[in-house]
C-alpha cells in the first residue's frame, strides 16, 4: 500500500510509480541527513524558546532526532523511495518514532528554507575540507621548494624553451595559485554562511521565528534578509562550483607538466610507483595515470558549473523543482576537487627530480639569449638593437649547430665590438638566475627571501 504523503491532503489519488521515481532525491541527497537534522535541532529548539511548541516537545523533537542521526550512521536506518528526499525521510522516522509530536518539527518551516539550509551548510563542511587540502598542498610545495633549492630548469613560454628559473621558482608558481584559491573558498564561504531558516515557502512566516537565535545555533554569521532571495538563491552554489573549477584548472596545469615531464623525451620527472599503472600488452610502460585523471577530471569541474548556471539562468522567483537538480553536480564537485588535491600532494611529495636531465636542457639551447642583449644593452646599445644583435648571434649558432657558450670572443665581437671577455660571466647559466634578485624573480636570493617569507605566514 502506497504510503500517504506529507502534501496529499490535496490530493484525490496515489501518486504514479513513474513521478515517484522520477521526482525522487533520496538517492543522493542522502548525503546532507547530518545538515538536515542540524537544521531540524535548532529549528526545534527556537520553536521551545519562542513558545511556538512546549519546551519539553521540543526537547523530545532533538532527542529523537539525535537518535535517527545513530541510526542513519550505524546503517540501521530504512530509506524508502517514497519519501521524496532526505527531509521527509527524517521527517516520516521521527512520527514513527515519537508520534504525532514530530509532526510539529516542521511549524514555521518549508521545505524550500530547509534544503537551502540544509545545503549551505553541506557547503560549509566541504569548503573547510578542502581549505585543509589547499593548506596541506601549499604546505608540500613550500617543503619541496626548500628540499631542491639551486636545481635549476628551463622555464618555458610557448613551450619553447625561454630562460633558466630555479626549480624551487617554479614550484612556489603553484603555491601562488593554491593560496588564491584558498582565498576564492574563504570567500565562498563567508557568503555561505548565511541562514535561510525562516524564510518559509518564500513569504516568511505567521509564527513568532527568532531566526537570529537559528543563526546562532547553526554558526551562522547571519540570516538572509528576503525571504523570496533566500529560497530561490543559489550563487553561492555557483561560486562554490566556480572555485572548484578553478582549482582544478590549477590542478590540471601541474598535472600536465608532470605528464610530460616524466616522459621519455623529456626525463625531468620521475613518479613513483605506487602512483603509476603499466600497460596490459607493453611490458616497459609506466603510465602516469593519477595525474592524467586530475587532468581529465577538470572536465567533470567545469560542466557542473556550466550545468548549474544553465539550470538558473531561466528560472522566475522563488523556488522551482528544477532546483532539485543543483545537488549532484555540487556533491560531485566537491567529491572530485577532494579527491584530484589528495592525488596531486601525493604525486609533489613522491615525485623525484632528475637534476642533471634539467642542467642540460638548460645549457642545450640558447637560454641566456636575452642575458646577452641585457649585456649589450649595459654597454650603452639600444635595447633593441641589442635584441637584434643577439638574434643574429643565434641564428649564426643554429647554422654552426653550436651553442652560445661554444663562440670565440671573436666571433662573439664581429656582431658587435663593444663585447669584451666579460660577456662570459654575462651569459653563464650561473650567473643568469643569481643576478634576477627582483622580488618575485627566479634569484636564489628572491626565492630564499619568499621562501622565508611563506615560513613567517
Amino acid at each position: 500500500m502506497a504510503k500517504k504523503k506529507a502534501w496529499g491532503g490535496r490530493f484525490g489519488g496515489a501518486t504514479d510509480r513513474f513521478v515517484e521515481e522520477f521526482t525522487a532525491s533520496i538517492p543522493y541527497d542522502v548525503l546532507l541527513y547530518r545538515h538536515d537534522i542540524a537544521g531540524s535541532i535548532a529549528h526545534a529548539r527556537m520553536l521551545g524558546k519562542r513558545g511556538i511548541l512546549p519546551e519539553a516537545e521540543a526537547e523530545r523533537i532533538v532527542k529523537a532526532l539525535l537518535a535517527i542521526r545513530g541510526e542513519i550512521e550505524s546503517g540501521k536506518f530504512s530509506f524508502d523511495l517514497s519519501d521524496e528526499d532526505i527531509h521527509m525521510a527524517i521527517e516520516r522516522r521521527l512520527i514513527r518514532k515519537i508520534g504525532p509530536v514530530g509532526g510539529k518539527l516542521h511549524t514555521g518551516r518549508s521545505r524550500n528554507d530547509q534544503v537551502a539550509t540544509d545545503l549551505r551548510l553541506y557547503l560549509r563542511d566541504e569548503i573547510d575540507d578542502v581549505l585543509r587540502l589547499l593548506a596541506e598542498i601549499e604546505e608540500t610545495v613550500v617543503s619541496r621548494a626548500e628540499e631542491l633549492f639551486g636545481i635549476v630548469l628551463p622555464g618555458y613560454t610557448h613551450l619553447q624553451r625561454a630562460q633558466p628559473i630555479l626549480f624551487s621558482h617554479y614550484l612556489l608558481a603553484y603555491r601562488e595559485m593554491f593560496a588564491r584559491d584558498a582565498d576564492r573558498f574563504l570567500e565562498t564561504r563567508r557568503r555561505v554562511n548565511v541562514s535561510p531558516l525562516g524564510a518559509g515557502a518564500l513569504a516568511g512566516s505567521t509564527f513568532p521565528l527568532d531566526r537570529a537565535f537559528t543563526a546562532r545555533e547553526l554558526g551562522m554569521d547571519g540570516v538572509c534578509e528576503n525571504s523570496v532571495d533566500a529560497v530561490s538563491d543559489r550563487d553561492f552554489a555557483a561560486d562554490f562550483l566556480y572555485a572548484c573549477a578553478v582549482t582544478m584548472m590549477h590542478l590540471s596545469r601541474l598535472a600536465e607538466e608532470m605528464v610530460y615531464w616524466s616522459s621519455s623525451e623529456f626525463r625531468f620527472l620521475s613518479l613513483p610507483d605506487a602512483l603509476c599503472t603499466g600497460s596490459s600488452i607493453m611490458p616497459q610502460k609506466k603510465n602516469p595515470d593519477v595525474a592524467e585523471l586530475i587532468r581529465g577530471k577538470t572536465g567533470r569541474a567545469y560542466g557542473n558549473l556550466t550545468n548549474l548556471l544553465t539550470l538558473m539562468k531561466g528560472l522566475p522567483l522563488a523556488y522551482n523543482r528544477d532546483m532539485q537538480e543543483d545537488k549532484e553536480p555540487v556533491f560531485d564537485s566537491a567529491r572530485t576537487v577532494k579527491d584530484c588535491l589528495t592525488g596531486a600532494i601525493l604525486l609533489l611529495r613522491g615525485m623525484a627530480v632528475n637534476e642533471d636531465r634539467m642542467r642540460a636542457a638548460c645549457d642545450d639551447g640558447f637560454l641566456t639569449a636575452t642575458d646577452l642583449a641585457d649585456y649589450l644593452a649595459r654597454k650603452g646599445v639600444p635595447f633593441r638593437k641589442a635584441h637584434e644583435i643577439t638574434g643574429r648571434i643565434v641564428r649564426h649558432c643554429e647554422e654552426r649547430g653550436a651553442r652560445l657558450k661554444d663562440l670565440s670572443l671573436k666571433e662573439l665581437r664581429a656582431f658587435s665590438k663593444v663585447i669584451g671577455e666579460d660577456v662570459r660571466s654575462a651569459i653563464s647559466l650561473t650567473n643568469s638566475v643569481r643576478l634576477r634578485k627582483t622580488r618575485g624573480g627566479t634569484g636564489a636570493e628572491a626565492v630564499r627571501a619568499r621562501l622565508s617569507s611563506l615560513r613567517k605566514k
